[in-house]
């Protein structure tokens, strides 16, 4: 299932690409406790959500094996970044060396600590993932603006109308936070159904359904952020 809506690629380019997000933030410790904590938490929540994918992943696909311990990982951190302190500041660097040794190839050095089954509502909180879903927002209706710039960025507009979908189906499982209102589950599969035809619309690098496409996943987004934003 998930394979049909998110690709290894776009998962692999995701956590590399919040990986330098929180070097970023983490890079000094007064800036990281002045609101790089923040940052953090919103790259650490999209990097647990990407391995969470991994880890039900229906096909074969690097980091499989790893990927429960590093979504619990990356989860807590996540959460513990809530605020910047000198302990979520030493845990979200521990957490930065685990990401580099797995994208170098090796296994996180840290063990997660899990005495429960796993539910993934634990993976991120809805907020962090709406603030993704902004910047996903608007990488893609910029590109929409003129058939040039949708050429130029056709890539990342893929990219990013993946991350759309995986979150869209991320928020309907089980324990999310809305996952039983109805309304809510028609907003999430609506703006994954029109992030999965930005994708195919890009897949054939055919603009005006790509243009049309954003049109519809930007009223899902609309309507829903009229009805449970926070």
């Amino acid at each position: 299932m998930w394979s049909k809506i998110v690709s290894e690629e776009t998962l692999t380019d995701e956590i590399k690409d919040r990986k330098a997000d929180v070097a970023a933030a983490v890079a000094n410790p007064s800036d990281f406790k002045g609101g790089g904590y923040d940052r953090a938490r919103e790259a650490f929540s999209s990097i647990a959500l990407a391995f969470g994918v991994i880890a039900a992943y229906d096909q074969d696909i690097r980091w499989k094996k790893d990927a429960a311990t590093a979504r619990d990982l990356f989860a807590r951190v996540g959460v513990n970044c809530k605020v910047g302190t000198d302990q979520s500041h030493a845990e979200s660097k521990a957490r930065l060396e685990d990401l580099g040794a797995m994208l170098d190839g090796g296994r996180p050095e840290s063990k997660a600590d899990r005495d429960e089954d796993f539910r993934w509502s634990q993976v991120a909180a809805r907020p962090a993932l709406m603030n993704r879903l902004e910047t996903a927002e608007h990488v893609i209706g910029a590109g929409m603006a003129s058939r040039g710039d949708f050429d130029r960025a056709i890539d990342r507009i893929r990219h990013d109308a993946e991350i759309v979908a995986m979150i869209g189906e991320a928020i309907q499982q089980p324990d999310f936070e809305y996952h039983d209102d109805d309304s809510f589950r028609g907003y999430a599969a609506a703006m994954r159904d029109a992030a999965g035809k930005v994708r195919e619309a890009c897949g054939k690098r055919d603009y005006e359904a790509a243009r049309a496409a954003a049109s519809e996943l930007k009223k899902s987004c609309d309507a829903c952020h009229g009805d449970y934003r926070s």
